[in-house]
């Protein structure tokens, strides 16, 4: 069983608090997957060290997870730094688990709705457009906000890479083409790695996708802000609602 969890925005107590009454049940998750935006005050290990012993740990980062350095290095330096699960296919749980983190940055890295809407094809290729000089005091340029920023942009390179790979789920910030704010690249790239199931973030609402399921080849789940939905080879079940799960349809915004 597999855990997959929404937006928390720093708020982990809830996470905690489920695994470890299910492990006193005797039926902690295998695993548990955030779907960005985890919002760290410390470093990721720290802040889940009381569960880090029931559940294995993965995530996928949001735009918010490089809104400055600390919160990025809570993450990317972090004992649980090799667990981000981004422009890769794992097994976990007995399943082929694709991770898709970040958002689309349209206007200054790739439009991917537009033909020519590649700016960079790849993060270095953003970093060399910058074209920074070494510091006196480091071989290396210290890195800027922007460059902080677009470790959470989506280069092409990445999802040409995934869409190479078969997976049986995939995991993602930004949202499917069904969702109001989401784009056709992600149905685009489900498709390729033939999953079947996608579950996303982003948005901090969970719709009814199932209408169109059938149509679109794969079944969509957008887990809310806090959510909690647990995921089987057989079945999908939501363990803990999203906070904001009852607001009327359109009125969410993107987190």
């Amino acid at each position: 069983m597999i855990w997959i969890l929404g937006d928390v925005h720093g708020f982990f107590y809830h996470v905690i608090e489920h695994v470890q009454l299910a492990a006193k049940r005797g039926s902690p998750p295998d695993a548990i997957i955030f779907l960005g935006d985890l919002d760290c005050s410390q470093a990721l290990h720290q802040v889940l060290s009381e569960i880090r012993d029931l559940t294995d740990i993965w995530f996928i980062h949001g735009n918010h997870d490089t809104d400055d350095k600390w919160r990025w290095n809570y993450l990317a330096k972090s004992e649980l730094a090799d667990k981000n699960l981004h422009g890769r296919v794992v097994e976990i749980a007995g399943l082929r688990v694709a991770g898709l983190g970040g958002v689309f940055r349209p206007k200054t890295i790739w439009a991917p709705d537009k033909p020519d809407g590649v700016v960079h094809k790849n993060y270095d290729s953003f970093v060399r457009s910058l074209k920074k000089k070494p510091t006196q005091q480091d071989s290396e340029a210290v890195e800027t906000a922007e460059e902080i920023r677009h470790k959470s942009s989506i280069f092409p390179d990445t999802v040409i890479t995934l869409a190479r790979q078969r997976a049986d789920i995939l995991l993602c910030h930004e949202a499917p083409s069904c969702h109001p704010y989401g784009w056709k690249a992600i149905d685009d790239l489900s498709r390729s790695m033939r999953v079947q199931r996608v579950f996303h973030g982003h948005h901090h609402d969970c719709r009814d996708y199932s209408a169109r399921n059938a149509q679109r080849g794969f079944e969509v789940y957008g887990v809310g802000f806090c959510g909690i939905t647990a995921l089987s080879a057989s079945d999908v079940v939501q363990v803990r609602p999203g906070d904001f799960d009852d607001v009327v349809e359109g009125s969410g915004g993107q987190g």
